[in-house]
């Protein structure tokens, strides 16, 4: 990925900085893997509003991503590279021998017309998906699974990688991108590979329109409500939040709070936490 930087002839464009998409081969999706993609805007199935700051946006059809590639020992070559409006890494089209068309993430020096497969007769190479069990120790994986067959649920992030450093018993130790350190089940499948557009986090928005593009709403401070709005409200000026500790309108602490739930089922399989 190429990032240009605009000159600052307009207020909205100092600063500003966009891809420029020259790894993106095909303009148009693949029509049979698209479906429409509804927009809720941060509403409940009774209208109210569940989460904030959501609305608007440009509208964008929904790409069919095979996260399980369950296709397996059958050959599949990587037609395209397109962009996806859904997510902030690249994804490239496969045609299978069989005829079918499938959507899978685009991993780093995935080469148009390079061959991919998956399943445990697949080869150690750039975008072919295999158990975790299958894969030499500290190499670069992603689209992992945490349940066999349900398909890649972690590690789907623009430029993110898990790295494998332990297979013991029927478990295989992770470090994911976090720096959490993991156990997951060795039947679990993971996509071999660094995932590509890497220098998404360099992009600036540039302008706040940009971000209501994404469907983004503007925030407002709770320092800058009234008492009746926000617990930080209220004041002469420019004054603290008055309170010990930050809270959020409805009384919860926040700004570094952890919400993680105690005791997790999952708790076990974590070896060491996050940073």
């Amino acid at each position: 990925m190429v990032i240009r930087i605009l000159k600052p002839n307009t207020p909205g464009t100092r600063n500003r900085s966009v891809s420029l998409f020259n790894e993106i081969t095909k303009n148009k999706p693949e029509k049979s893997l698209i479906v429409k993609n509804t927009h809720f805007y941060g509403r409940n199935n009774q209208g109210r509003i569940t989460i904030r700051h959501r609305g608007g946006g440009h509208k964008k059809l929904y790409r069919l991503i095979d996260f399980k590639r369950n296709n397996y020992n059958i050959l599949g070559k990587v037609a395209s590279i397109e962009y996806d409006p859904n997510r902030n890494v690249r994804i490239a089209l496969i045609k299978y021998e069989d005829g079918e068309k499938r959507y899978i993430l685009y991993p780093q020096n995935l080469k148009i017309n390079s061959i991919i497969s998956s399943g445990i007769n697949s080869k150690i190479q750039i975008g072919n998906s295999l158990n975790l069990s299958n894969i030499p120790l500290g190499l670069d994986v992603h689209n992992i699974e945490l349940i066999p067959q349900k398909g890649g649920q972690i590690v789907r992030s623009a430029g993110t990688r898990a790295k494998i450093l332990a297979k013991e018993g029927n478990y295989i130790t992770l470090r994911l991108p976090s720096k959490e350190i993991r156990l997951v089940l060795k039947e679990c499948a993971a996509t071999i590979g660094v995932l590509g557009n890497k220098d998404f986090n360099n992009l600036v928005i540039g302008k706040a329109g940009r971000t209501r593009w994404l469907g983004k709403r503007s925030h407002v401070r709770g320092v800058a409500m009234n008492p009746c709005d926000h617990p930080h409200g209220g004041g002469e000026g420019r004054s603290p939040i008055g309170r010990k500790r930050p809270i959020t309108p409805w009384g919860k602490p926040a700004l570094g709070f952890k919400t993680r739930k105690k005791n997790k089922n999952s708790d076990i399989y974590i070896v060491r936490r996050k940073k």
